[in-house]
């Protein structure tokens, strides 16, 4: 399945020890575990816990009913625009996911969902920048709209360097390179997908190196690409088969007679 990434909310603070056992934590696929070091009272603590519920849903097509249950708490804390705007963005990005595999139609409720998100956030906040590019993945991938949601890859990867959101980056390069591939524009396509193939290196994103990757291999030509595949496929067995939607594109090449 392909273009199913998605994106982070920023990276670990170099102060916070906190944060950084969180996203080493996430960053190795492993999010209830990360979701279980948070506090258990807050409104950022459970819009994060949701959030990571959320991606494990994304990453592994399962743990749907936890990942509700910890949106519904953290639904009930919010108490600021921003925050409502901020778990509105979550419950899109849960709803487009559960389409996006098949579990359920829930489309319209993605759609109206990042809509009440859009009204919510203010333009140039943190938010904005994951919200608009989680309406690119709306158009690229359920609406089937390559142009509406380059424009919204284009918006998400401005936002995205304004706040110096590295990992948001690193989902922006590769989408935007995944629409010049389909372009036939392979350079561009190289370009960006080896943009985000270094920073999710450089971040330590092992969940989303071994996508980074595949895609880079469909832009290149052999024996590079094939060598790519194969790092991808170490990779994705190290993390027990995550994610799951990149199983099918790992598939060995058939022997020859």
């Amino acid at each position: 399945m392909a273009h199913t990434a998605m994106s982070g909310t920023g990276t670990t603070s170099d102060d916070d020890p906190l944060q950084t056992a969180v996203w080493r934590l996430r960053s190795r696929a492993c999010w209830a575990d990360a979701a279980a070091l948070l506090p258990a009272a807050g409104a950022a603590a459970a819009l994060q816990r949701a959030s990571l519920l959320v991606e494990r849903c994304l990453y592994t097509e399962q743990g749907w009913e936890e990942a509700e249950d910890a949106l519904r708490t953290a639904e009930a804390q919010t108490r600021t625009d921003e925050d409502r705007g901020a778990a509105a963005c979550e419950r899109g990005q849960l709803a487009y996911a559960a389409t996006l595999h098949g579990v359920r139609d829930r489309a319209d409720e993605a759609r109206a969902a990042l809509g009440r998100a859009a009204a919510l956030i203010p333009p140039g906040a943190a938010g904005r920048a994951v919200l608009d590019f989680r309406r690119g993945l709306l158009a690229e991938n359920l609406a089937h709209s390559p142009q509406a949601a380059r424009a919204a890859y284009r918006r998400a990867h401005a936002g995205a360097a304004a706040h110096s959101d590295a990992l948001l980056l690193s989902f922006t390069w590769r989408h935007l390179a995944g629409l010049a591939l389909r372009d036939g524009d392979l350079a561009e396509a190289r370009h960006g997908f080896a943009e985000s193939l270094r920073i999710r290196e450089e971040l330590g994103y092992l969940v989303g190196t071994a996508p980074a990757l595949v895609s880079l291999a469909d832009a290149e030509t052999e024996p590079e690409a094939s060598r790519l595949r194969e790092e991808a496929r170490r990779l994705f067995r190290l993390l027990g088969g995550v994610p799951t939607w990149l199983e099918p594109r790992l598939a060995p090449p058939a022997a020859t007679a």
